[in-house]
């Protein structure tokens, strides 16, 4: 069996045709969609994830802005700054990059961030707001994977889907997002994780397999049975004497053996990463939108 390769990438594009219109007419409004990200400290990883973003805006047209703190910036002087940007009416979305620094308590900044500008999806508000089936703004990797599997026409209703990882970044939002009576809801949805003892076990009766736990090779050729659909949602760094820059980029997932047995895969890089991007532009425009009353 040759596994379908699902482009992120391709569908990313597709996303982002979509998304032109909306930011026409709101161009027509005087309205430019802003998405401001504040970051704090000098960590590498976090300001390659920023750059992206600002370039993904800046391909759609759209406002990016950072606000940069270092590293010890106090927590009082870190609300102060989502609280000040929250009462501006230019900005539409508020991103705070993580990791923070120990000494910030991630969850007091969460959820000072004003739930209507909260486009991650993590504010408390808008977690709830998911779990009942009406959510604001979807978590932008959660989204992006009903996106992938819309896409190539691997609808989840009725199937079942194991979800490797419990984060609240991916898995739990993920799994809400699947059990939910909708149009890429209905899905059987079963959750392991790092005490789930016989993870093979769960793994084999997938019919989609989103592997999000955040550790290479995760996910063997063993553990998967044929014509399974896999997500594979790691982006994980493995030393590589031969690559130009001494690593190469690995998912969760062994690729080469579970690409043998799956009928589609995504691969790393190229596959969950672009839609994660495209997804916060997407809750950006939504966002102006919303507060623009559009």
């Amino acid at each position: 069996m040759s596994a379908i390769i699902i482009d992120g990438k391709k569908v990313a594009e597709a996303v982002k045709s979509g998304l032109r219109e909306r930011i026409r007419l709101l161009a027509e409004k005087k309205i430019i969609p802003n998405l401001t990200v504040i970051l704090v400290g000098e960590d590498p990883a976090s300001r390659v994830y920023v750059s992206m973003k600002e370039k993904a805006c800046d391909q759609l047209g759209l406002l990016s802005e950072t606000v940069q703190l270092p590293d010890s910036v106090t927590q009082e002087a870190l609300l102060n700054a989502i609280q000040e940007l929250n009462r501006d009416a230019s900005v539409h979305g508020i991103l705070v990059q993580m990791p923070l620094p120990g000494h910030i308590d991630s969850r007091r900044v969460i959820e000072t961030i004003d739930p209507k500008k909260d486009v991650d999806g993590f504010h408390p508000v808008n977690v709830g707001k998911l779990v009942a089936g009406t959510p604001s703004f979807v978590p932008c990797t959660p989204a992006g994977i009903l996106e992938l599997l819309t896409h190539y026409g691997y609808v989840p209703d009725g199937k079942h889907v194991v979800i490797v990882g419990r984060s609240n970044i991916v898995g739990k939002p993920l799994a809400n997002l699947l059990i939910q009576k909708s149009a890429t809801g209905n899905a059987t949805v079963t959750v392991c994780h790092t005490h789930t003892k016989d993870l093979a076990v769960y793994t084999r009766q997938a019919d989609i397999l989103v592997a999000a736990a955040g550790r290479p090779k995760t996910i063997t050729g063993e553990m998967v049975r044929e014509g399974v659909v896999v997500i594979d949602v790691g982006m994980n760094r493995v030393d590589d004497p031969s690559a130009k820059r001494g690593y190469r980029l690995a998912g969760d997932v062994d690729f080469e053996p579970v690409s043998r047995k799956a009928a589609a895969i995504t691969p790393v890089p190229g596959g969950v990463g672009p839609m994660t991007i495209v997804m916060l532009m997407k809750n950006t425009v939504q966002a102006a939108e919303n507060l623009s009353k559009i």
